[in-house]
Protein backbone atom coordinates (compact mmCIF):
# COMPACT_ATOMS: atom_id res chain seq x y z
CA UNK A 1 0.00 0.00 0.00
CA UNK A 2 2.77 2.58 1.44
CA UNK A 3 4.22 1.85 -2.58
CA UNK A 4 1.34 2.64 -4.37
CA UNK A 5 0.73 5.57 -2.15
CA UNK A 6 4.14 6.77 -3.26
CA UNK A 7 3.67 6.09 -6.75
CA UNK A 8 0.60 7.86 -7.18
CA UNK A 9 1.99 11.09 -5.01
CA UNK A 10 5.13 11.00 -7.45
CA UNK A 11 3.42 10.37 -10.71
CA UNK A 12 4.95 7.27 -11.46
CA UNK A 13 3.53 4.28 -13.67
CA UNK A 14 1.51 1.72 -12.30
CA UNK A 15 3.05 -1.99 -11.82
CA UNK A 16 1.45 -3.07 -14.96
CA UNK A 17 -1.59 -5.88 -14.94
CA UNK A 18 -1.53 -8.75 -15.93
CA UNK A 19 -1.68 -9.21 -19.70
CA UNK A 20 -2.52 -13.38 -20.35
CA UNK A 21 -5.31 -14.50 -18.67
CA UNK A 22 -6.16 -17.48 -17.33
CA UNK A 23 -8.11 -19.66 -20.38
CA UNK A 24 -10.61 -22.17 -19.07
CA UNK A 25 -12.23 -24.79 -21.29
CA UNK A 26 -15.65 -26.13 -21.62
CA UNK A 27 -14.78 -29.15 -19.16
CA UNK A 28 -13.94 -26.39 -16.76
CA UNK A 29 -16.64 -23.56 -16.81
CA UNK A 30 -19.55 -25.80 -17.65
CA UNK A 31 -21.05 -22.59 -19.36
CA UNK A 32 -24.65 -24.46 -20.83
CA UNK A 33 -24.38 -22.89 -24.46
CA UNK A 34 -28.45 -22.88 -24.48
CA UNK A 35 -28.58 -20.14 -22.00
CA UNK A 36 -26.31 -17.86 -24.87
CA UNK A 37 -28.38 -15.24 -26.71
CA UNK A 38 -28.68 -16.36 -30.35
CA UNK A 39 -28.03 -12.41 -31.57
CA UNK A 40 -24.95 -12.06 -28.46
CA UNK A 41 -23.88 -15.01 -30.81
CA UNK A 42 -24.38 -13.46 -34.17
CA UNK A 43 -22.64 -10.04 -33.32
CA UNK A 44 -19.66 -11.73 -32.14
CA UNK A 45 -19.58 -14.00 -35.26
CA UNK A 46 -19.84 -11.31 -37.40
CA UNK A 47 -17.33 -9.47 -36.09
CA UNK A 48 -14.87 -12.46 -35.75
CA UNK A 49 -15.70 -13.11 -39.62
CA UNK A 50 -14.48 -9.31 -40.31
CA UNK A 51 -11.30 -9.98 -38.88
CA UNK A 52 -11.71 -8.36 -35.09
CA UNK A 53 -11.75 -9.94 -31.94
CA UNK A 54 -15.32 -10.46 -30.32
CA UNK A 55 -16.29 -11.72 -26.89
CA UNK A 56 -19.81 -11.56 -24.72
CA UNK A 57 -18.39 -9.73 -21.75
CA UNK A 58 -19.57 -9.02 -18.27
CA UNK A 59 -22.10 -9.63 -16.33
CA UNK A 60 -23.68 -11.64 -18.92
CA UNK A 61 -20.88 -13.93 -18.06
CA UNK A 62 -21.15 -14.42 -14.46
CA UNK A 63 -24.42 -15.17 -15.11
CA UNK A 64 -23.86 -17.79 -17.40
CA UNK A 65 -21.12 -19.25 -14.75
CA UNK A 66 -23.44 -19.49 -12.21
CA UNK A 67 -26.27 -20.85 -14.52
CA UNK A 68 -28.88 -18.65 -14.86
CA UNK A 69 -29.75 -16.99 -17.71
CA UNK A 70 -29.06 -13.57 -18.27
CA UNK A 71 -31.21 -11.24 -18.93
CA UNK A 72 -28.80 -8.86 -21.23
CA UNK A 73 -25.77 -9.19 -23.45
CA UNK A 74 -22.83 -7.21 -23.72
CA UNK A 75 -20.23 -7.59 -26.16
CA UNK A 76 -16.65 -6.72 -26.35
CA UNK A 77 -14.56 -6.33 -29.30
CA UNK A 78 -11.40 -4.36 -30.69
CA UNK A 79 -13.17 -2.54 -33.17
CA UNK A 80 -14.05 1.09 -33.02
CA UNK A 81 -17.52 1.95 -32.80
CA UNK A 82 -17.59 3.16 -36.44
CA UNK A 83 -16.16 -0.14 -37.81
CA UNK A 84 -18.85 -1.90 -35.38
CA UNK A 85 -21.80 0.23 -36.81
CA UNK A 86 -20.70 -0.56 -40.58
CA UNK A 87 -21.34 -4.06 -39.96
CA UNK A 88 -24.64 -4.12 -38.58
CA UNK A 89 -28.31 -2.38 -40.63
CA UNK A 90 -29.77 -0.91 -37.59
CA UNK A 91 -26.54 -0.15 -35.35
CA UNK A 92 -26.02 3.25 -33.04
CA UNK A 93 -23.67 4.80 -31.53
CA UNK A 94 -24.45 6.61 -28.30
CA UNK A 95 -22.58 8.01 -24.96
CA UNK A 96 -20.73 10.69 -24.05
CA UNK A 97 -18.27 9.62 -21.71
CA UNK A 98 -17.68 6.42 -23.40
CA UNK A 99 -19.18 5.57 -26.84
CA UNK A 100 -21.05 2.63 -27.09
CA UNK A 101 -22.96 0.94 -30.07
CA UNK A 102 -26.45 -0.64 -29.62
CA UNK A 103 -27.00 -3.55 -32.45
CA UNK A 104 -30.42 -4.00 -32.39
CA UNK A 105 -32.46 -7.38 -33.75
CA UNK A 106 -36.05 -6.36 -33.16
CA UNK A 107 -36.71 -5.41 -29.64
CA UNK A 108 -33.36 -7.04 -28.66
CA UNK A 109 -30.11 -4.55 -27.86
CA UNK A 110 -27.07 -5.94 -27.85
CA UNK A 111 -24.36 -3.67 -26.09
CA UNK A 112 -21.35 -3.21 -28.15
CA UNK A 113 -18.13 -1.61 -26.57
CA UNK A 114 -14.72 -1.17 -27.57
CA UNK A 115 -12.17 -2.10 -25.19
CA UNK A 116 -11.19 0.50 -22.79
CA UNK A 117 -7.65 1.16 -22.59
CA UNK A 118 -6.02 2.31 -19.02
CA UNK A 119 -7.43 5.36 -17.74
CA UNK A 120 -5.11 8.41 -18.30
CA UNK A 121 -4.14 11.11 -16.16
CA UNK A 122 -5.55 13.74 -17.93
CA UNK A 123 -8.85 12.34 -18.17
CA UNK A 124 -11.40 15.26 -17.13
CA UNK A 125 -12.89 15.14 -13.42
CA UNK A 126 -14.25 16.64 -11.10
CA UNK A 127 -13.08 18.04 -7.68
CA UNK A 128 -13.91 15.04 -6.05
CA UNK A 129 -12.16 12.30 -8.87
CA UNK A 130 -15.31 11.19 -10.52
CA UNK A 131 -14.07 10.83 -14.38
CA UNK A 132 -16.35 13.23 -16.64
CA UNK A 133 -15.01 11.15 -19.98
CA UNK A 134 -12.71 9.30 -21.08
CA UNK A 135 -12.90 7.72 -24.22
CA UNK A 136 -9.46 5.86 -24.49
CA UNK A 137 -9.05 2.48 -26.19
CA UNK A 138 -6.83 -0.52 -25.82
CA UNK A 139 -5.88 -3.63 -25.39
CA UNK A 140 -7.90 -6.26 -24.13
CA UNK A 141 -6.24 -6.98 -20.39
CA UNK A 142 -6.44 -2.98 -20.07
CA UNK A 143 -10.41 -3.20 -20.81
CA UNK A 144 -10.37 -6.21 -18.01
CA UNK A 145 -8.47 -3.81 -15.53
CA UNK A 146 -11.12 -0.73 -16.17
CA UNK A 147 -14.23 -3.11 -15.13
CA UNK A 148 -15.14 -2.63 -11.38
CA UNK A 149 -15.67 -6.32 -9.89
CA UNK A 150 -13.69 -9.77 -10.97
CA UNK A 151 -17.21 -11.06 -11.56
CA UNK A 152 -18.03 -8.49 -14.24
CA UNK A 153 -14.14 -8.94 -15.93
CA UNK A 154 -14.34 -12.26 -17.59
CA UNK A 155 -14.94 -13.11 -21.24
CA UNK A 156 -16.38 -15.25 -23.31
CA UNK A 157 -15.89 -16.73 -26.60
CA UNK A 158 -18.56 -18.29 -28.05
CA UNK A 159 -16.77 -19.89 -31.20
CA UNK A 160 -14.34 -21.48 -29.31
CA UNK A 161 -16.09 -22.08 -25.77
CA UNK A 162 -13.44 -20.49 -23.60
CA UNK A 163 -13.41 -18.14 -21.38
CA UNK A 164 -11.06 -15.73 -20.09
CA UNK A 165 -10.35 -14.96 -16.71
CA UNK A 166 -7.94 -12.04 -16.28
CA UNK A 167 -8.32 -11.25 -12.12
CA UNK A 168 -9.37 -14.55 -11.15
CA UNK A 169 -12.78 -13.69 -11.23
CA UNK A 170 -13.98 -17.63 -11.82
CA UNK A 171 -12.30 -18.32 -8.03
CA UNK A 172 -14.37 -15.17 -6.79
CA UNK A 173 -17.59 -16.53 -8.06
CA UNK A 174 -17.10 -20.46 -6.41
CA UNK A 175 -15.83 -18.16 -3.17
CA UNK A 176 -19.16 -16.37 -3.77
CA UNK A 177 -17.07 -13.00 -3.08
CA UNK A 178 -17.74 -9.52 -4.36
CA UNK A 179 -14.37 -8.07 -5.00
CA UNK A 180 -13.36 -4.62 -6.31
CA UNK A 181 -10.47 -4.54 -9.09
CA UNK A 182 -7.60 -2.20 -7.96
CA UNK A 183 -7.63 0.25 -5.29
CA UNK A 184 -10.97 0.33 -3.96
CA UNK A 185 -11.26 3.89 -3.08
CA UNK A 186 -9.78 5.00 -6.37
CA UNK A 187 -12.65 2.96 -8.38
CA UNK A 188 -15.29 4.41 -5.97
CA UNK A 189 -13.89 7.67 -6.51
CA UNK A 190 -13.82 7.44 -10.30
CA UNK A 191 -17.64 6.36 -10.36
CA UNK A 192 -19.54 6.62 -6.93
CA UNK A 193 -22.34 5.01 -8.76
CA UNK A 194 -20.14 1.61 -7.94
CA UNK A 195 -21.00 2.14 -4.63
CA UNK A 196 -24.93 1.68 -4.82
CA UNK A 197 -23.70 -1.24 -7.51
CA UNK A 198 -21.91 -3.61 -5.19
CA UNK A 199 -24.62 -3.10 -2.66
CA UNK A 200 -27.37 -4.71 -5.28
CA UNK A 201 -24.45 -7.69 -6.44
CA UNK A 202 -23.87 -8.55 -3.05
CA UNK A 203 -28.25 -8.82 -2.12
CA UNK A 204 -29.11 -10.14 -5.82
CA UNK A 205 -26.49 -12.58 -5.88
CA UNK A 206 -25.86 -13.26 -2.23
CA UNK A 207 -22.33 -12.90 -2.47
CA UNK A 208 -20.05 -11.89 0.78
CA UNK A 209 -18.24 -8.53 0.01
CA UNK A 210 -14.67 -8.84 0.22
CA UNK A 211 -12.85 -6.52 3.17
CA UNK A 212 -11.04 -4.04 1.76
CA UNK A 213 -13.70 -3.59 -1.33
CA UNK A 214 -16.53 -2.86 1.86
CA UNK A 215 -14.36 -0.73 4.43
CA UNK A 216 -14.36 2.37 2.14
CA UNK A 217 -17.96 2.65 1.51
CA UNK A 218 -19.43 4.30 4.87
CA UNK A 219 -16.64 6.99 4.37
CA UNK A 220 -17.38 7.56 0.81
CA UNK A 221 -20.83 7.66 0.58
CA UNK A 222 -21.40 11.30 0.63
CA UNK A 223 -19.48 11.01 -3.20
CA UNK A 224 -23.10 9.92 -4.37
CA UNK A 225 -24.25 13.02 -4.19
CA UNK A 226 -21.81 14.10 -6.60
CA UNK A 227 -23.28 11.73 -9.42
CA UNK A 228 -25.88 13.13 -12.02
CA UNK A 229 -29.50 12.59 -10.59
CA UNK A 230 -30.12 10.94 -13.37
CA UNK A 231 -27.28 8.13 -13.11
CA UNK A 232 -28.19 7.67 -9.68
CA UNK A 233 -32.38 7.03 -10.61
CA UNK A 234 -31.14 4.62 -13.33
CA UNK A 235 -29.10 2.46 -10.76
CA UNK A 236 -31.71 2.35 -8.17
CA UNK A 237 -34.10 1.17 -10.53
CA UNK A 238 -31.91 -1.81 -11.49
CA UNK A 239 -31.67 -2.23 -7.35
CA UNK A 240 -35.14 -2.45 -6.69
CA UNK A 241 -36.45 -4.39 -9.84
CA UNK A 242 -33.51 -6.61 -9.15
CA UNK A 243 -35.84 -9.25 -7.62
CA UNK A 244 -33.79 -8.77 -3.88
CA UNK A 245 -35.20 -5.06 -3.07
CA UNK A 246 -35.45 -5.79 0.24
CA UNK A 247 -32.21 -7.31 0.44
CA UNK A 248 -31.20 -4.22 -1.45
CA UNK A 249 -32.17 -1.57 0.49
CA UNK A 250 -31.30 -3.78 3.88
CA UNK A 251 -27.91 -3.84 2.37
CA UNK A 252 -28.13 0.29 1.31
CA UNK A 253 -28.88 1.10 5.29
CA UNK A 254 -26.27 -1.39 6.62
CA UNK A 255 -23.86 0.28 4.35
CA UNK A 256 -24.64 3.94 5.03
CA UNK A 257 -25.80 4.52 1.42
CA UNK A 258 -29.38 5.39 1.81
CA UNK A 259 -29.26 8.63 2.78
CA UNK A 260 -30.18 11.47 0.72
CA UNK A 261 -31.24 8.84 -1.83
CA UNK A 262 -34.77 7.98 -0.02
CA UNK A 263 -35.01 10.39 2.39
CA UNK A 264 -36.53 10.16 5.86
CA UNK A 265 -36.69 5.96 5.14
CA UNK A 266 -34.74 5.50 8.05
CA UNK A 267 -37.85 7.09 10.24
CA UNK A 268 -40.14 5.01 7.77
CA UNK A 269 -38.84 2.03 8.64
CA UNK A 270 -38.66 3.21 12.53
CA UNK A 271 -42.62 3.37 12.57
CA UNK A 272 -44.42 -0.33 13.12
CA UNK A 273 -47.03 0.81 10.53
CA UNK A 274 -43.98 2.11 7.92
CA UNK A 275 -41.92 -0.60 8.21
CA UNK A 276 -44.78 -3.27 7.67
CA UNK A 277 -45.86 -1.41 4.72
CA UNK A 278 -42.71 -1.00 3.06
CA UNK A 279 -41.72 -4.80 3.50
CA UNK A 280 -45.31 -5.69 2.19
CA UNK A 281 -44.15 -3.59 -0.75
CA UNK A 282 -41.04 -4.87 -1.77
CA UNK A 283 -41.87 -8.72 -0.96
CA UNK A 284 -44.23 -8.52 -3.30
CA UNK A 285 -42.58 -6.76 -6.17
CA UNK A 286 -39.61 -9.33 -5.63
CA UNK A 287 -41.97 -12.02 -5.77
CA UNK A 288 -43.42 -10.52 -9.38
CA UNK A 289 -40.20 -9.99 -10.42
CA UNK A 290 -39.06 -13.38 -10.18
CA UNK A 291 -42.50 -14.91 -11.51
CA UNK A 292 -41.54 -12.61 -14.47
CA UNK A 293 -44.39 -10.84 -14.10
CA UNK A 294 -44.24 -6.70 -15.03
CA UNK A 295 -44.06 -4.41 -12.38
CA UNK A 296 -44.69 -0.62 -12.45
CA UNK A 297 -41.48 1.67 -11.59
CA UNK A 298 -44.47 4.29 -9.95
CA UNK A 299 -46.15 1.53 -7.81
CA UNK A 300 -42.83 1.06 -6.35
CA UNK A 301 -42.07 4.34 -5.30
CA UNK A 302 -45.28 5.25 -4.43
CA UNK A 303 -45.36 2.25 -1.97
CA UNK A 304 -41.58 3.15 -0.50
CA UNK A 305 -42.39 7.30 -0.42
CA UNK A 306 -46.27 7.17 0.81
CA UNK A 307 -45.71 7.23 4.17
CA UNK A 308 -43.86 10.29 3.81
CA UNK A 309 -46.74 11.77 2.29
CA UNK A 310 -49.39 10.55 4.82
CA UNK A 311 -47.31 12.32 7.70
CA UNK A 312 -47.77 15.38 5.03
CA UNK A 313 -50.86 15.13 4.17
CA UNK A 314 -52.28 14.89 8.23
CA UNK A 315 -50.18 17.88 8.74
CA UNK A 316 -51.99 19.73 6.22
CA UNK A 317 -55.04 19.09 7.29
CA UNK A 318 -54.29 19.60 10.92
CA UNK A 319 -53.52 23.03 9.56
CA UNK A 320 -56.92 23.29 8.65
CA UNK A 321 -56.69 22.31 4.82
CA UNK A 322 -59.86 20.15 3.11
CA UNK A 323 -58.37 16.28 2.86
CA UNK A 324 -57.89 16.20 -1.16
CA UNK A 325 -56.46 19.46 -1.81
CA UNK A 326 -53.79 18.59 1.29
CA UNK A 327 -53.31 15.36 -0.27
CA UNK A 328 -51.75 17.48 -3.54
CA UNK A 329 -50.08 19.88 -1.61
CA UNK A 330 -48.19 16.49 0.35
CA UNK A 331 -47.52 14.87 -2.71
CA UNK A 332 -46.12 18.32 -4.77
CA UNK A 333 -44.02 18.29 -1.34
CA UNK A 334 -42.79 14.72 -1.22
CA UNK A 335 -41.64 14.66 -5.51
CA UNK A 336 -40.19 17.89 -5.44
CA UNK A 337 -37.98 17.24 -2.55
CA UNK A 338 -37.29 13.46 -4.38
CA UNK A 339 -36.83 14.64 -7.54
CA UNK A 340 -33.30 16.37 -6.81
CA UNK A 341 -32.19 13.39 -6.08
CA UNK A 342 -33.46 10.88 -8.10
CA UNK A 343 -34.67 12.51 -10.86
CA UNK A 344 -37.60 10.85 -11.38
CA UNK A 345 -39.19 10.58 -14.79
CA UNK A 346 -42.28 12.32 -15.82
CA UNK A 347 -44.54 9.50 -16.65
CA UNK A 348 -43.47 7.66 -13.18
CA UNK A 349 -44.01 10.97 -11.01
CA UNK A 350 -48.00 10.60 -12.79
CA UNK A 351 -48.28 7.76 -11.50
CA UNK A 352 -47.42 7.84 -8.26
CA UNK A 353 -50.06 11.09 -8.00
CA UNK A 354 -52.61 8.75 -9.34
CA UNK A 355 -51.75 6.03 -7.16
CA UNK A 356 -51.90 8.08 -3.97
CA UNK A 357 -54.97 10.32 -4.99
CA UNK A 358 -57.30 7.42 -5.76
CA UNK A 359 -56.83 6.13 -1.70
CA UNK A 360 -59.88 9.07 -0.51
CA UNK A 361 -61.35 7.99 -3.50
CA UNK A 362 -61.99 4.28 -2.22
CA UNK A 363 -63.29 5.25 1.09
CA UNK A 364 -66.25 6.74 -0.59
CA UNK A 365 -68.55 4.04 -1.36
CA UNK A 366 -71.50 5.74 -1.75
CA UNK A 367 -73.56 6.74 -5.21
CA UNK A 368 -71.85 6.91 -8.90
CA UNK A 369 -68.09 7.34 -6.80
CA UNK A 370 -67.44 3.53 -6.85
CA UNK A 371 -68.92 3.49 -10.65
CA UNK A 372 -66.55 6.04 -11.43
CA UNK A 373 -63.61 4.90 -10.29
CA UNK A 374 -63.94 1.94 -11.98
CA UNK A 375 -63.01 3.53 -14.88
CA UNK A 376 -59.60 4.97 -13.53
CA UNK A 377 -57.25 3.87 -16.25
CA UNK A 378 -54.62 3.04 -13.04
CA UNK A 379 -57.55 1.23 -11.04
CA UNK A 380 -55.67 -1.77 -10.45
CA UNK A 381 -52.13 -0.26 -9.08
CA UNK A 382 -54.28 1.73 -7.16
CA UNK A 383 -56.56 -0.98 -5.71
CA UNK A 384 -53.16 -2.95 -4.96
CA UNK A 385 -52.21 0.08 -3.38
CA UNK A 386 -54.97 0.52 -1.13
CA UNK A 387 -54.72 -3.42 -0.35
CA UNK A 388 -51.01 -2.97 0.95
CA UNK A 389 -52.48 -0.55 3.33
CA UNK A 390 -55.08 -2.62 4.74
CA UNK A 391 -52.77 -5.79 5.13
CA UNK A 392 -50.29 -3.36 7.07
CA UNK A 393 -53.03 -1.99 9.55
CA UNK A 394 -53.18 1.39 8.34
CA UNK A 395 -56.65 1.19 7.58
CA UNK A 396 -59.28 -1.52 7.99
CA UNK A 397 -59.37 -4.58 6.15
CA UNK A 398 -62.98 -4.01 5.18
CA UNK A 399 -62.18 -1.46 3.47
CA UNK A 400 -60.29 -3.77 0.54
CA UNK A 401 -62.72 -6.92 0.88
CA UNK A 402 -65.46 -4.77 0.34
CA UNK A 403 -63.50 -3.39 -3.25
CA UNK A 404 -62.85 -6.88 -4.00
CA UNK A 405 -66.01 -7.91 -3.70
CA UNK A 406 -67.50 -4.64 -5.71
CA UNK A 407 -64.81 -5.15 -8.55
CA UNK A 408 -65.63 -9.07 -8.61
CA UNK A 409 -69.27 -8.39 -8.95
CA UNK A 410 -72.29 -8.22 -11.55
CA UNK A 411 -74.58 -5.17 -12.27
CA UNK A 412 -77.15 -6.33 -9.03
CA UNK A 413 -74.69 -7.30 -6.98
CA UNK A 414 -72.88 -4.31 -6.81
CA UNK A 415 -76.19 -2.08 -6.17
CA UNK A 416 -76.71 -4.64 -3.36
CA UNK A 417 -72.76 -3.72 -1.98
CA UNK A 418 -73.50 -0.47 -2.43
CA UNK A 419 -77.03 -0.47 -0.17
CA UNK A 420 -75.89 -2.54 2.31
CA UNK A 421 -72.69 -0.28 3.28
CA UNK A 422 -74.11 2.23 6.02
CA UNK A 423 -72.94 5.76 5.70
CA UNK A 424 -69.75 6.65 7.74
CA UNK A 425 -69.46 10.07 9.16
CA UNK A 426 -66.74 11.15 6.77
CA UNK A 427 -68.63 10.10 3.45
CA UNK A 428 -72.12 11.58 5.05
CA UNK A 429 -70.51 14.93 5.02
CA UNK A 430 -68.05 14.55 2.00
CA UNK A 431 -68.73 17.07 -0.79
CA UNK A 432 -70.96 17.49 -3.34
CA UNK A 433 -69.33 15.58 -6.80
CA UNK A 434 -68.44 17.23 -9.22
CA UNK A 435 -69.65 16.98 -13.08
CA UNK A 436 -66.34 16.01 -15.29
CA UNK A 437 -64.75 18.13 -17.99
CA UNK A 438 -65.64 17.18 -21.40
CA UNK A 439 -69.06 15.52 -21.13
CA UNK A 440 -71.41 13.46 -19.22
CA UNK A 441 -70.30 11.13 -16.20
CA UNK A 442 -70.62 7.08 -17.24
CA UNK A 443 -72.67 4.92 -15.36
CA UNK A 444 -71.63 1.37 -16.95
CA UNK A 445 -68.45 0.22 -15.32
CA UNK A 446 -65.55 -0.54 -17.30
CA UNK A 447 -63.88 -3.61 -16.95
CA UNK A 448 -60.78 -3.82 -14.44
CA UNK A 449 -57.42 -4.01 -16.50
CA UNK A 450 -53.66 -4.34 -15.81
CA UNK A 451 -51.73 -4.69 -12.43
CA UNK A 452 -48.92 -3.04 -10.06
Amino acid sequence: MIKKFIRRILGKPKKSERVEPVVLGPQEHRINPQLLSSNAVRVTQTLQENGFKAFVVGGAVRDLLLGVKPKDFDVATNATPEQVKKLFRRAFIIGKRFQIVHVMFGQDIIEVTTFRGSSADNAPKDEHGRVLRDNTFGEQHEDAARRDFTINAMYYDPASQQVLDYHEGIKDIRNRTLRMIGVPEERYREDPVRLLRVVRFAAKLQFTIDPATQAPIKVMAPLINNVPAARVFDEMLKLLLSGYALACLTQLRKEGLHHGLLPLLDVVLEQPLGEKFVTLALENTDERVRQGKPVSPGFLFASLLWHQVLEKWNAYQAAGEYPIPALHLAADSVLDAQTEKLALQRKIASDMRDIWAMQPRFERRIGKSPYKLLEHPRLRAGYDFLLLRCQSGEIDMEIGDWWTDFMAADGPEREELLARKPKTEGEASAPKKRRRRGGRNRTKPAPVEGNS
